[in-house]
């Protein structure tokens, strides 16, 4: 992801209720496959094109996804999640969820003043460092 510029959308995740059923949903309608991604004592899933590449996620509304709304969220690359919160509410929207860390990363979840929900995403912006 370190290659994409700032703007790029990076991933496309859904967070649900029923991840396996919306997965087989996805499968049967699209053609994608599947591969489980461990959560500890349930697992998340990768789609996958025809191709075997991994293009977006299907994840359970549980744990730190349990506030994340069921609609297809758009991760963007942004310079400064802290300037974009701030820049978010500064225009009317606001923070659904977050911010957050990822392994050396961070990003936030926020709303449109229109209402939809879109996450933005900055590498080597952990929270705690």
């Amino acid at each position: 992801m370190s290659d994409s510029p700032n703007g790029s959308i990076l991933w496309h995740d859904l967070t649900v209720d029923h991840a396996q059923t919306v997965r087989d949903f996805y499968q049967q309608v699209v053609g994608w496959t599947s591969s489980p991604v461990s959560m500890g004592d349930y697992d998340d899933f990768s789609m996958n094109d025809a191709d075997g590449k991994t293009i977006a996620g299907v994840c359970h509304a549980r744990g730190g996804n349990a506030n994340i709304p069921p609609q297809w969220m758009m991760y963007v690359r942004v310079a400064d999640v802290a300037a974009s919160i701030s820049a978010c509410e500064a225009s009317g929207g606001k923070v659904v969820d977050g911010p957050r860390s990822m392994g050396s990363d961070r990003y936030c979840i926020l709303q449109d003043p229109a209402g939809a929900v879109f996450a933005v995403y900055g590498e080597g912006e952990n929270v705690d460092s």
